[in-house]
């Protein structure tokens, strides 16, 4: 398991280099990897979103290849991308799911910040709105997209749409939460930690 640190990245680059691993993750060319970044502002919509929930006619919305409604990136918003193969761990996307939120609750808990599932809806969440969404694709059971987490991000372009398709829907960050200047580095290292330990209780690979 890889993962990259990549910085701060334009979203179509991040697509490309998610497509170009899907495929060789699933041709068995390279290992499975997780992608951590930050992306320079952009909305996002799933290929099932409906783009009524973009609430400003003159926001440019990048349709991709995920599931899930609007949504949006900026600096200071911790993003990630992994690339799994669950062909061989165990071919169940509600599992996955359910791994991501646990990984993003595990990570947002070592700041002291309670955070937990809404049921019936992707992502997690603290009593002050959304903190952290979901929203994945799976290419011949290889993963890509996943989850974003507000960590020191403005949210304000949030005002702007419906987030995940819903309306009124509070988004907070963990810099809200907590009222301190956490840096990305400090989550970052969290997240891939956490992200680690629960893959191999939550996801075990299956023997070749």
């Amino acid at each position: 398991m890889i993962i990259q640190h990549l910085g701060l990245m334009e979203f179509n680059e991040a697509q490309a280099l998610q497509e170009r691993l899907v495929g060789q993750v699933f041709r068995g060319e390279a290992e499975e990897t997780l992608l951590l970044l930050e992306h320079s502002p952009v909305y996002t919509i799933g290929s099932g979103g409906d783009g009524a929930n973009v609430l400003d006619s003159t926001i440019a919305v990048q349709r991709i290849n995920r599931g899930g409604d609007v949504t949006y990136h900026g600096p200071g918003q911790l993003v990630g991308y992994p690339i799994l193969d669950l062909s061989r761990r165990g071919r169940d996307l509600q599992r996955y799911l359910r791994f991501l939120e646990q990984v993003l609750i595990d990570t947002i808990m070592e700041f002291k910040v309670a955070a937990f599932p809404v049921t019936g809806k992707t992502g997690v969440w603290t009593g002050r709105g959304k903190v952290a969404a979901i929203g994945v694709g799976v290419r011949r059971w290889v993963t890509m997209h996943g989850f974003a987490i507000n960590v020191v991000n403005d949210l304000s372009p949030f005002s702007r749409i419906n987030p995940c398709g819903m309306a009124n829907c509070p988004v907070t960050s963990l810099r809200a939460e907590t009222g301190s200047a956490l840096s990305m580095e400090q989550v970052r290292s969290s997240l891939a930690a956490h992200f680690q330990e629960l893959l191999g209780r939550r996801l075990p690979l299956s023997p070749c």
